[in-house]
């Protein structure tokens, strides 16, 4: 007897309501990527997003809702500086570590205090969230550490023996997850950054800081290594001098916005023609798993300016490398 789930990918919001008020998970859009979601206050059903994904649950996760009035029923307090934010930038790609009331189960939060949350900004799962009387807890949709999903094709290919829907908003608009804040008494610190950036973050609320990665970490993302390809990926300063290092490998390039010469480059994909960062991290996800997929050896993947989204970019591109740690390249680490 076949035992494995068939999964479908649709539009349809009540049947995706339908399995998650079941305790079922199912593939969500957001603006930033797919998310695995399920009812975030049932604790069965939260821990079967662990065991889909193979995701450590000492890593936390965030929960989505749609509304700040929503919000105030799960956790215990807001701070002035989330407010301004959250007013700015919701529905959108930020999230906000706050002290999570009881009605919320440790093991989304992996058993810490403050509760990751946020309002995404997509039709289809805004008009879902809208019809629940709970948050989902929603991490990326793929396998624990993989490349995050920016299409519905991704959820499927990983997850498809797993869950049984995958609600369909085609392609992510941002393609890069949100930015995590955190709030310590009138600090603010970015624990995670993403579809938002440093310099629209302190035009509103002032200076702020950037917190270091942890083994353990006290928020979603902050795992030193992620977002990494089955290939090799190595990330670097100049694709020349790479390459020459590299001259008898079968080779995929990831660069910025010029093409680059070489007779083992297999192929070279091209973050934005126009320098454009936006387009550029929508991006990179999509190419770095088609990339995967091709017969090679390794990918080398440039680094972009780094401001604005290119903070975020290099951020993903560091932690799915594997010479992080190298001196040949001498990567200057944010």
């Amino acid at each position: 007897m076949n035992s494995k789930i068939k999964c479908k990918i649709g539009k349809d919001i009540l049947k995706a309501k339908e399995l998650l008020d079941k305790g079922d998970i199912i593939g969500i859009p957001t603006e930033t990527v797919y998310g695995l979601a399920s009812n975030a206050l049932n604790e069965q059903a939260v821990l079967k997003i662990y065991k889909a994904k193979n995701r450590p649950k000492f890593d936390p996760l965030i929960i989505h809702t749609s509304s700040l009035k929503k919000i105030k029923n799960f956790v215990e307090y807001i701070p002035e500086k989330a407010i301004v934010l959250a007013q700015k930038f919701w529905p959108g790609p930020l999230t906000l570590l706050l002290k999570k009331k009881n009605i919320i189960p440790d093991i989304v939060t992996s058993g810490l205090p403050k509760v990751a949350i946020r309002i995404p900004n997509h039709p289809l799962t805004l008009s879902l969230l809208e019809k629940l009387d709970y948050p989902l807890a929603a991490p990326s949709a793929n396998i624990f550490g993989y490349i995050s999903p920016t299409n519905p094709k991704h959820v499927y290919d990983q997850l498809k023996e797993k869950i049984k829907y995958i609600l369909d908003g085609g392609e992510c608009k941002i393609g890069l997850e949100s930015t995590i804040i955190d709030f310590e008494g009138d600090e603010v610190i970015i624990n995670r950054l993403g579809g938002i950036t440093i310099e629209e973050i302190e035009k509103f609320i002032g200076k702020v800081k950037i917190k270091k990665k942890d083994s353990i970490p006290n928020s979603p993302g902050m795992l030193d290594s992620h977002y990494a390809p089955k290939k090799n990926l190595y990330f670097v300063n100049d694709i020349n001098d790479a390459l020459e290092e590299f001259k008898n490998k079968k080779i995929i390039v990831i660069s910025f916005y010029k093409k680059h010469k070489a007779d083992n480059i297999i192929e070279d994909y091209i973050l934005s023609l126009n320098k454009d960062l936006k387009e550029a991290a929508h991006n990179l996800f999509k190419y770095m798993r088609e990339a995967d997929r091709k017969d090679i050896d390794l990918i080398l993947a440039e680094k972009l300016p780094d401001e604005g989204l290119g903070k975020a970019i290099n951020d993903r591109l560091l932690r799915a490398s594997i010479n992080k740690d190298s001196k040949l390249w001498k990567i200057t680490k944010n």
